[in-house]
């Protein structure tokens, strides 16, 4: 089975332990084997760095949970993690509940006065050229990577 290592900002809510356990089994039920960042025991942040890089290293595919985290873009560990394991060549698949582009998410300049890119994507250019993005949740992604994946 192929496995896949679940980004997403889902390892900070309180009940992010039992959150992955439910993560890890729609894996299952859709033929995936979920690596879920807090499976790794780990104290320090660079334990937490090294052991999530090697999960993404022993992994086929990565899927990023890229919708907004405490303001109007993905969880920047998501978005290392995503350039990372392009770089090792994996496939990637973001999914988000918000499928509006960022110019009419945010408008042509954001709270700060800096432009907003206009290229159709509801996440930055960066992270939508590499990426199959999913306009819906986990389960929708985990659907759309079966039908796409053949082993």
């Amino acid at each position: 089975m192929k496995k896949i290592y679940l980004a997403g900002f889902d390892v900070f809510y309180p009940d992010s332990v039992e959150r992955g356990k439910r993560l890890k089994k729609l894996c299952e039920k859709y033929g995936f084997i979920g690596l879920y960042p807090l499976d790794n025991e780990c104290d320090t942040a660079e334990e937490i760095f090294s052991a999530n890089t090697e999960m993404i290293k022993n992994c086929d595919i990565i899927m990023a949970n890229v919708n907004c985290f405490r303001g109007n873009e993905p969880d920047s560990g998501t978005c290392f993690e995503l350039g990372f394991a392009y770089a090792l060549g994996k496939k990637l698949y973001c999914y988000t509940d918000d499928n509006r582009t960022l110019r009419q998410k945010i408008g042509d300049f954001d709270s700060e006065g800096f432009c907003v890119e206009d290229f159709g994507f509801p996440v930055n250019l960066m992270l939508a050229v590499p990426s199959e993005i999913i306009h819906g949740d986990f389960e929708m992604c985990l659907k759309s990577i079966k039908e796409t994946e053949i082993d």
